[in-house]
């Protein structure tokens, strides 16, 4: 990163800093009172001992772990762009006496209480309904609660994250001074571990007719524009299990309809989620509602198209996409394929005002050692040497150039600062051409179009289905 790029860094947490406020070091008026009151009644001595007191700050919470929390507060900056809920606020963390911007880590903000549970909802199937009554499933229920403590919090960490990302992002802001901010206050957040916990994938943020798989390369400078649509996409994970979860981003209202549709079509894929579901009735149900919109760009009118060639999918430990897709059109997948018990999925749905169709373009940014990675003999010194960097800092995770190029290369804690890789694109290739890494270009659907996406994690539990990831802002 030049100098240059540093000072606009520093510049964009400096003005984020002074929007979002202080108040950490207010003194409490009611504990000077107090202290008052206790002086008047002890006399001479106690007023003495009154006049210490009021210079005394107010003294913060202890969290577990000795870790100061701040005030609870109540929420009440809103994000400065569409496609969120009236319920969003990008300080939504400070009801939990998080400080604002998020500073405390996660866990110790919980300090050993229960993180919060996301969006509970019941299996519809009519074979599916005894299983919010049985005593035997509730059992089995209660056997998987360490699990589910790790899926929550890393859940809660991505709250915290994006509510922290929706403040900063606005025109103007460069795609690559985002992504930093974005992962760095995620790293931060949940305390950033090697492979027991950190960064799920590279922040996706790709732009109008680009759908996925787009995050900046080392050099790119593009800027966010007002009329752009972007997709904000990125992972959260612990002990491998990775929240996956995105929003659109636009200023411009003509592109509601847009937003809406693809939303809609979300949220209609969870609630026809469940076990024993269809994959294919899942995918006919968000095709119904996304292509029942449109939008007027111009003058003319667009139909909102489902993305045929893009999925939902499973998540298995340290495996982004585990096997399953979860299609959103209509005879997307195998008929016989289901949802099972104690299965994990990011639903997911693109709209585009395109063809509703994406093949691969731009250049790459994306990679991913394959989880099933062949053992291949390598003849370059360069290519075994990526090849342990990734295996020891990445494992099988997601991981993008400008990672490479930290001076951490992309975990502190496993390399500390000598971590930063150079001349290594000949290798990266040559672990390509071997099957061990796989690259992911960027998806793009036709030029001058515009496309939108949400997505969400849900978990397969035995006596219901968790929106884990669902938040007050989507």
């Amino acid at each position: 990163m030049t100098e240059e790029e540093k000072k606009q860094l520093e510049a964009s947490e400096k003005e984020s800093q002074q929007r979002n406020g202080g108040g950490a070091d207010e003194e409490d008026d009611d504990d000077e009172d107090e202290d008052e009151d206790d002086a008047a009644a002890e006399g001479g001595d106690g007023a003495a001992k009154k006049k210490k007191k009021r210079k005394k700050k107010k003294k913060k919470k202890k969290a577990n772990g000795g870790v100061a929390v701040g005030d609870v507060k109540e929420p009440s900056r809103k994000p400065q762009f569409r496609g969120l809920k009236q319920t969003a606020f990008t300080d939504y963390y400070v009801r939990y006496g998080q400080t604002d911007p998020p500073t405390i880590p996660v866990e110790d903000l919980f300090g050993g209480k229960e993180f919060p549970k996301g969006e509970i909802q019941q299996y519809t199937l009519e074979s599916q309904t005894y299983r919010e009554t049985s005593a035997e499933v509730r059992a089995m229920d209660r056997l998987e609660e360490d699990l589910y403590k790790r899926v929550r919090h890393a859940a809660e960490v991505h709250r915290q994250v994006r509510a922290y990302a929706q403040s900063f992002i606005k025109p103007g802001i460069k795609l690559a001074d985002m992504c930093h901010l974005l992962e760095n206050k995620n790293r931060e957040l949940v305390v950033e571990h090697g492979l027991e916990r950190g960064i799920g994938f590279p922040t996706g943020c790709s732009l109008n007719h680009v759908a996925a798989h787009y995050t900046p390369n080392p050099g790119d400078d593009t800027v966010l524009k007002y009329d752009d649509v972007m997709k904000v996409d990125f992972g959260t994970q612990i002990d491998g299990r990775i929240i996956d979860s995105a929003w659109t981003v636009s200023f411009n209202p003509r592109y509601d309809p847009l937003l809406e549709a693809v939303k809609e079509a979300t949220d209609t894929g969870l609630r026809t989620s469940g076990i024993d579901v269809r994959l294919v009735d899942i995918g006919e149900a968000i095709q119904e509602v996304m292509e029942s919109y449109e939008v007027e760009l111009d003058g003319k009118t667009y139909p909102v198209k489902a993305i045929r060639n893009l999925n939902g999918h499973s998540i298995g430990p340290y495996q982004i996409h585990a096997g399953k897709s979860v299609p959103i059109v209509k005879n997307g997948c195998d008929a016989s394929t289901i949802m099972e018990e104690g299965e994990m999925y990011a639903i997911e749905t693109f709209g585009s005002t395109g063809r509703g169709y994406v093949i691969e373009d731009l250049e790459c940014s994306h990679y991913m050692k394959n989880f099933d990675a062949p053992h291949v003999p390598l003849r370059m010194q360069s290519s075994k040497r990526l090849l342990g960097h990734i295996n020891k800092t990445f494992g099988t995770l997601a991981f993008c150039r400008r990672w490479l190029e930290r001076d951490d290369g992309g975990s502190a804690f496993v390399n500390g600062d000598n971590g930063k890789q150079t001349k290594y694109m000949g290798a990266l290739k040559n672990l390509c051409d071997a099957g061990i890494v796989q690259p992911y270009p960027p998806l793009c659907d036709v030029n001058g179009c515009y496309t939108a996406q949400y997505e969400h994690t849900i978990m397969m539990r035995p006596m219901c289905k968790e929106v884990v990831s669902r938040g007050d802002d989507y």
